[in-house]
């Protein structure tokens, strides 16, 4: 029984998924972007259950990706589309603009994929893990909410594509960046990881979900640096 619970697990990553696309089409994204923050949780718990069970299995890792795709994958896209519709639209350009969101579930495939068959992430990540960026995504209505002033430059059809197009290509790019994972509690082995967790806690306190994009830039930073330092 206990090979089951990792992927039980998992399908309720898929469900928080589900749940937060309906949300999304909806016009709820405050909700949808907590689905994906509960859908990040049973992500990591899954994995997490499966070292600790020893539970290992082709069809978990199968599972994973499919249910990542729609948590992270679509459901971010959705969210973007809806932004975008929220934007003042541009009359014979926005009607094809705002479907660039669907490029970051495009792209977000294309990393999943690339991850199942790219032996050098068995340790590390090559290219911003879908999880991340869509936590990213998912802070953007959040921010909207408790940050009015803010609405004219995310919620602006040209930013909006940008921010598209950028998100799909770090997805995918050629970036070592390094796992959250830790084997050891050992501060030599991990310094990275607990400077990160430090100042990203610190910076939710203090500033909320509007900490969000900023702990993914130091996560960036902090990964080229450990690049760096390692070669």
């Amino acid at each position: 029984m206990k090979k089951h619970i990792p992927n039980a697990i998992t399908c309720l990553n898929l469900f928080s998924g589900c749940i937060g696309i309906v949300y999304a089409f909806q016009g709820n994204l405050i909700y949808a972007g907590y689905a994906i923050i509960i859908a990040a949780i049973f992500d990591f718990f899954d994995g997490m259950t499966a070292r600790l069970l020893k539970a290992y299995s082709d069809i978990g890792k199968e599972l994973d990706s499919l249910a990542d795709m729609v948590s992270f994958g679509v459901l971010p896209a959705v969210i973007v589309y809806q932004l975008f519709l929220l934007s003042p639209q541009i009359s014979s350009v926005s009607p094809y603009l705002n479907f660039s969101a669907f490029l970051i579930a495009v792209f977000s495939a294309l990393r999943l994929a690339k991850f199942n068959i790219d032996e050098r992430q068995t340790e590390n990540f090559i290219g911003l893990p879908t999880p991340a960026n869509a936590m990213l995504i998912a802070s953007l209505p959040i921010i909207l909410e408790r940050n009015i002033f803010l609405s004219s430059y995310i919620l602006n059809s040209f930013s909006l594509f940008t921010f598209s197009l950028g998100m799909s290509v770090l997805l995918i790019a050629e970036v070592p960046l390094f796992s959250l994972k830790f084997k050891t509690l050992k501060l030599s082995d991990n310094l990275f990881r607990y400077i990160l967790l430090f100042s990203g806690l610190i910076l939710l306190v203090l500033l909320k979900f509007a900490a969000v994009p900023i702990i993914i830039f130091i996560y960036f930073l902090l990964s080229l640096l450990q690049s760096k330092l390692s070669k």
